[in-house]
């Protein structure tokens, strides 16, 4: 089964990334959600964005770097995850890892450099519109990706709010959230045939 990264959004490691967590082991794969704010987590957004200005993306991207670096052992192929700012994140480590098994992103993506080269599977899940991640943004995103060689999947959720997984949030949206993890495990599924 997946060795999975899996970070955690603007707000925090909030209960709603644990029990993604659990969702993902009770299908048998091994989870990580390492704590990018030093025990912090927040329930206003707002709140949550200016912390993550305060500690800014270069830190939280090295605290990431981080947390991935003992899990890179010998013959172990890394999923990255995350929801939100956590995919962006986990975007940047797995174009990075030449050897990263896969990226599941939950709401978010970051930039993609023009020199990138990946071959990974990529699994996207979006509300649809998403003010964080707008139809130009998500276009150009896609075509990027192609470009750098990834496989890329996207799952678009009408309606939802922005983080339709946590169910203590106003963005909620259970059918999306439902659908959007049964996806994901099929994605892992897949991966985890793939090794072999």
């Amino acid at each position: 089964m997946a060795q999975i990264l899996l970070l955690h959004s603007a707000y925090g490691l909030r209960p709603a990334v644990h029990d993604a967590a659990e969702r993902l082991r009770a299908a048998g794969h091994t989870v990580h959600t390492p704590d990018l704010y030093d025990g912090q987590v927040f329930d206003d957004l707002e709140a949550g964005m200016a912390h993550r200005e305060e500690i800014g993306t270069d830190e939280l991207l090295r605290r990431a770097v981080g947390a991935a670096a003992p899990l890179l052992t010998p013959g172990t192929r890394l999923v990255y995850a995350g929801l939100s700012l956590g995919g962006a994140l986990a975007q940047n480590l797995a174009l990075a890892d030449e050897r990263a098994l896969g990226l599941l992103l939950l709401h978010g993506t970051s930039d993609v450099r023009d020199e990138a080269v990946t071959e990974v599977p990529v699994q996207l899940h979006v509300a649809e519109p998403d003010p964080f991640e707008t139809e130009d943004w998500l276009n150009a995103w896609y075509l990027r990706m192609r470009k750098a060689g990834a496989e890329v999947e996207v799952h678009r959720y009408r309606g939802a709010g922005h983080l339709f997984t946590d169910p203590a949030l106003p963005d909620y949206d259970e059918e999306a959230s439902e659908a959007a993890w049964a996806a994901a495990l099929g994605f892992l599924a897949e991966l985890d045939a793939a090794l072999g």
